[in-house]
């Protein structure tokens, strides 16, 4: 019996993350299923005001918590009043029986609201304010680098992702362990940079510009495209064109490069079921490491080469603004 020659559009296939050493299944044939449930409903319009008096982030109001928001004006940071971290240690007795194994954390979380206004997500701001938002990033990320090991920059966006509060905002978690996704992520880049010599990301970059089959966005500094890996329908990794390790080795033009490129991508978003697009988004970049308890020993040097900053953008859609993408099985 010969065998047929192989499609991958017809042909269901695995592929590799060589970001996490897992195998993805790829079944492309099934989109020509039968489908009886909605396939295209219009989203209801939706006008928010600039303004909600009774929203907990809008300017001048009063948070669940019972703290009077400022008159902010612009970008505005503050202590999450709910934190899923906390910064004080605690002593935790270990369990005897290694199948319970338990041990303390601590962290710090924040909120970031974009802007004052209560009707604009990112795609809908200026430049010059998504340029304040990355910057705020940064800022962040550098600070809370001197004290943790990881920073996670992310956002949730929409009630579909769990977003309890409609005015748009990120939040940023600090912790001093290193998340799971990431410890894997360090691990698979660190073994290829030994292995090739060369950064996973960096030559994955010029892959992608190469081919272009699944590029979304490019600018003069940033590229995003549906990994090859992807595993929901409208996946997308943003990342930048040279070797960036942390947010702090932009310079200022590739700043502003990543401000274009982020209201690109979730303008594209936003278009697609012209909807207010729901995704989770989160930055990675080279962790950060505790510094040593013994002051008189020479300070540890942890080689980060290995490591390239990107976005990675989750979006729930699958037909529509109201069918979503379920991970079931």
């Amino acid at each position: 019996m010969s065998k047929m020659r192989f499609n991958s559009v017809d042909h269901p296939h695995r592929r590799y993350n060589p970001l996490t050493g897992q195998w993805i299944i790829v079944s492309p044939h099934r989109t020509e299923r039968p489908w009886r449930g909605i396939i295209d409903e219009k989203p209801l319009p939706v006008t928010l005001p600039n303004y909600d008096k009774h929203c907990f982030l809008c300017p001048n109001n009063p948070r669940a918590s019972g703290d009077i928001n400022p008159d902010y004006q612009d970008v505005y940071l503050f202590e999450n009043d709910y934190p899923a971290l906390l910064p004080e240690h605690v002593d935790i007795i270990s369990a005897d029986n290694p199948l319970f194994k338990i041990e303390p954390v601590s962290g710090i979380c924040r909120v970031l609201c974009f802007s004052p206004d209560h009707s604009k997500t990112l795609p809908e701001l200026p430049l010059a304010q998504i340029r304040r938002v990355i910057d705020t990033w940064n800022a962040q990320i550098e600070a809370l680098g001197q004290r943790y090991i990881w920073v996670q920059v992310f956002e949730n966006k929409g009630e579909m992702m769990g977003c309890s509060q409609p005015h748009p905002h990120g939040q940023i978690w600090a912790s001093d362990f290193l998340p799971d996704e990431l410890a894997r992520k360090d691990e698979r880049l660190r073994q290829y940079y030994r292995q090739q010599g060369s950064s996973l990301l960096m030559d994955y970059v010029e892959a992608e510009r190469k081919s272009g089959s699944r590029t979304v966005v490019e600018t003069d500094d940033w590229l995003a495209v549906v990994p090859y890996w992807a595993a929901w329908p409208f996946e997308t990794m943003l990342l930048p064109k040279s070797h960036i390790r942390r947010m702090s080795e932009l310079t200022q033009a590739q700043r502003d490069d990543l401000a274009v490129a982020i209201k690109k991508l979730t303008s594209r978003y936003d278009n697609l079921f012209q909807c207010a697009f729901p995704y989770s988004m989160g930055w990675h970049f080279a962790p950060f490491f505790k510094p040593q308890r013994d002051t008189h020993s020479a300070p540890q040097k942890h080689d980060i080469d290995h490591w390239q900053l990107h976005a990675l953008f989750y979006p729930p859609l699958l037909r529509s603004s109201s069918v979503r993408k379920f991970m079931v099985g």
